[in-house]
């Protein structure tokens, strides 16, 4: 019995021997295509019969776009890796659902909990990342009201100065939920490319192993730590964005033109590949 043992060619898997969720590729994006298993390995079928094997174990989240099916032995497979699956709007723009396995790793948000509901240590992280967002400022002894007032003021400044650079009229931030179609051209592409980013990051922090429902600056809203990282991005991916469109669109809400130019922007500014290190930087590890 123990020389057959010794013969096997595969070793088991389990929560010793998986990779770390720091050493994982943070997610991978799919849609229109099909994942199931073969014999050896979770496999992507695309629309056109292109065939790829997938390291399951070496990704934190699979992103399921439009057009995507999978298979319960697929999902089986998967969620027994640690690997999570979220499903999402096209190129990732919206957040919709995420499976987990009952056995996934809590490290991450056992940590992000006990800085939460500790005020001292709630307050550090939170000048962490004020930190972050003004370099020449020196705010190791605000609080986390003087904080948040130094953010109010700023994005005003900042929607006045974007809006002088680029010689479009601004009224202020307006949205009322569920009518889009009221805005002015800059606030849709606002709401538009705000929505784009939470769902990346929401599906970023849960492949993380963190809850997108425990916030440091943000509170009482459904998502508020998605909304404390959404501050560290929105000047360049969705600020400058809205007011540099406002001027190139000629007064036309263009859905395609702003999925296209927020996704470079997204590249460029290597989004993807920052997520997990501004949230150590933030946390404090």
């Amino acid at each position: 019995m123990s020389e057959e043992k010794n013969k096997r060619l595969f070793i088991k898997i389990n929560r010793n021997n998986l990779p770390q969720v720091k050493d994982k590729y943070p997610f991978i994006y799919l849609e229109r295509g099909r994942l199931e298993i073969d014999d050896s390995s979770v496999k992507w079928i695309d629309s056109e019969a292109n065939l790829v094997r997938l390291p399951i174990a070496m990704l934190n989240a699979i992103l399921l776009g439009p057009g995507t099916s999978i298979t319960h032995e697929a999902v089986k497979v998967i969620t027994a890796s640690n690997c999570m699956i979220c499903w999402v709007g096209e190129d990732s723009m919206l957040f919709y659902a995420v499976g987990q396995s009952p056995t996934s790793d809590t490290r991450n948000m056992r940590k992000q909990m006990e800085l939460a509901i500790n005020g001292k240590k709630r307050v550090e992280v939170a000048r962490r990342m004020f930190s972050r967002r003004f370099p020449q400022e020196n705010v190791s002894q605000k609080s986390l009201k003087e904080l948040m007032g130094m953010e109010g003021l700023r994005v005003r400044r900042l929607y006045e100065s974007k809006a002088k650079e680029y010689g479009v009229g601004w009224k202020g931030r307006q949205y009322t939920p569920g009518k889009f179609e009221l805005g002015d051209l800059t606030n849709q592409i606002l709401t538009s490319s705000n929505a784009a980013l939470y769902g990346i990051l929401t599906s970023a922090i849960y492949s993380l192993g963190y809850s997108p429902h425990v916030g440091f600056v943000h509170s009482g809203s459904p998502l508020p730590f998605v909304y404390d990282m959404a501050d560290l991005y929105k000047e360049d991916l969705c600020i400058d964005l809205a007011f540099s469109l406002t001027y190139e669109m000629g007064g036309k809400y263009n859905k395609h033109r702003v999925v296209e130019d927020f996704r470079k922007r997204v590249i460029q500014n290597k989004l993807l590949e920052n997520i997990g290190k501004d949230i150590t930087m933030a946390l404090g590890k």
